[in-house]
């Protein structure tokens, strides 16, 4: 196993600075704004000024370097030092990796919020990292000010965006007047680098720490993964303040090359960045790339349209993908190539396991450990598993969590001997190769059998009427739990239950759905089906239609 070069990532951006000043680095695209260069000036007068952002801005290295810089100044001015916390919440923009990079610096912990979090999580989180500055954008001064007080106690607020609020300070106003040098804070891979949330598919998340040696890890896997150069162009469209869309980033940081941030994800939004900005890499999650083959097929987007030679991979990750899409994908798309990554935000991210671009003809397996990683599968007493059982998937390696911070309880469940549990029922092919099988706390015990709702969810997506599924159980009186599929239909199509009932005729009779339920899949903002809500509604509904029975 190869050791880690010691360089941590902030060396990155201060060598891309010094070696590639005025190459871009970052670009962000938000298709939603108006552009004063792409508007008529009549129009552009009827536009209220201070609505007006730009479509589309970009940085270089070296200012991006300079902006991290003032930010780190700032904060240590302010009295942040090592070991302090500063919360990140923010939707994607020019802005988010220069301060990302500058809390860095000041040997501070960076600790992302998700966007989507609301009043009382913000305040959960914040109390729960014990956080000492908050970092926030316009979206989110309604959020923070239910809880304005609790939270401006004790803690610097720092507003990005115009018309602070009276409990903020203003983010520009504070940085514009510092210096761009680099502070004199010495880092090693050893401290502490940033604090990410678990998901909260099952309640408030927990806090998952981790050293400046995860970081480096994930980001030099990334490169060395998906053979990233000076040459590539990467589009991230996934929330920044998530380990997956941030250290896929990081690859671009170690090959110091330039990256698009896209706020949009329409298929055609997706394909006039990748063609405008001769993106070579994308990474996308389930159903984005499942709206773009839908609208291929539909023929709402012809790629005849679009600059796409240069487009070289489409990597997916983030939930299981169904083998039926990459052969849909690759059938439009002859010449990419493809990746699965596989990860939790307790390993860093994706990349734990990964497909790995030369072996596309295993698609359906999550692949084979990454770059530095080991993994085993053990059963319910932590024995391994024999080759082709199913048992929980468990990984180690340079980028598992330090623990969940301020719960030792729970990092002693998921830490045992080094060896991180990953809650993710796997097994192994005779290859070597890695297939997920479910989420632990997902599988159904139905009548005795176990039974795992990816394998039904993978089948029922080969009907060419169905855009999603999310397998469940449900309590049965019988047989304990049984099976529901949740369907959602592709637009322009329609289809009974007779039909679905019909098509799993394919399936083992233990596997067929009981019920099906056609609506729509929720899924969160990494594009992960949030099975919770699903069991909390539909399970709650057919307890009401029991009772109202009986």
């Amino acid at each position: 196993m190869e050791e880690l070069t010691g360089v941590v990532v902030t060396e990155y951006l201060e060598r891309n600075a010094r070696e590639f000043p005025d190459e871009v680095a970052l670009v962000e695209l938000n298709p939603d704004e108006p552009d004063k260069r792409r508007t008529s000036w009549k129009e552009f007068d009827l536009i209220q000024s201070e609505r007006f952002k730009p479509y589309r801005r970009e940085i270089t290295w070296n200012v991006f370097n300079e902006k991290a810089n003032r930010f780190a100044n700032m904060l240590i001015s302010r009295g942040i030092k090592k070991g302090d916390k500063v919360a990140i919440l923010m939707y994607n923009c020019l802005e988010w990796l220069p301060i990302y990079f500058g809390v860095l610096k000041t040997g501070a912990i960076a600790v992302p919020f998700n966007f989507r979090y609301d009043a009382e999580e913000i305040l959960y989180c914040a109390q729960l990292a014990e956080v000492d500055v908050i970092v926030f954008g316009q979206q989110f001064i309604g959020r923070i000010e239910v809880n304005a007080e609790p939270l401006s106690r004790n803690r610097l607020m720092i507003y990005v965006g115009d018309g602070c609020p009276d409990f903020a300070e203003s983010y520009h106003t504070l940085v514009e007047d510092c210096s761009s040098r680099t502070p004199n804070v010495p880092l090693s891979l050893d401290d502490y680098g940033a604090i990410y949330f678990s998901s909260g598919t099952t309640g408030f998340p927990k806090a998952i720490l981790h050293k400046h040696l995860s970081l480096s890890q994930a980001a030099e896997m990334e490169r060395i993964h998906h053979a990233t150069t000076r040459k590539d162009n990467f589009l991230c469209i996934p929330p920044l303040y998530h380990t997956g869309a941030k250290f896929h980033w990081m690859g671009s940081l170690v090959a110091g090359s330039k990256a698009v941030l896209l706020k949009g994800t329409k298929p055609q939004t997706i394909l006039e960045a990748i063609s405008d900005e001769q993106c070579t890499i994308a990474w996308l999650l389930v159903p984005w790339a499942q709206d773009i083959l839908d609208a291929l097929d539909r023929g709402d987007l012809k790629l005849s349209d679009y600059k796409l030679d240069q487009w070289r991979l489409m990597h997916i990750g983030a939930q299981p993908v169904p083998p039926s899409l990459i052969k849909r994908w690759l059938a439009y798309f002859p010449n990419h190539q493809y990746d699965t990554n596989y990860g939790l935000s307790e390993s860093t991210g994706p990349g734990c396991v990964h497909l790995g671009m030369e072996n596309v003809a295993k698609v359906g397996a999550i692949g084979i450990p990454g770059y530095r990683w080991e993994c085993k599968i053990i059963d319910e007493n932590g024995n391994a598993v024999k080759q082709g059982e199913v048992g929980e998937l468990c990984v180690k390696g340079p980028g598992v969590m330090t623990c969940y911070y301020n719960n030792p309880e729970a990092t002693a469940e998921t830490i045992k001997d080094g060896w991180l549990l990953t809650g993710d029922m796997a097994m192994q092919d005779p290859d070597g190769f890695y297939f997920l099988v479910d989420r632990k706390k997902d599988v159904i015990v139905s009548g005795g059998e176990n039974i795992y709702p990816v394998q039904i969810e993978d089948f029922i997506r080969k009907n060419e009427k169905v855009k999603d599924v999310a397998v469940i159980g449900l309590s049965d009186h019988r047989l304990g739990e049984k099976t529901a599929a949740i369907i959602e239909i592709k637009d322009g199509f329609t289809a009974t239950k007779e039909e679905i009932d019909e098509f799993c005729m394919g399936l083992p009779r233990y596997k067929r759905p009981k019920e099906i339920i056609f609506a729509d899949i929720p899924r969160n903002a990494t594009g992960k089906i949030e099975k919770p809500k699903l069991r909390e509604r539909y399970g709650a509904h057919r307890l009401v239609e029991q009772e109202n029975k009986s």
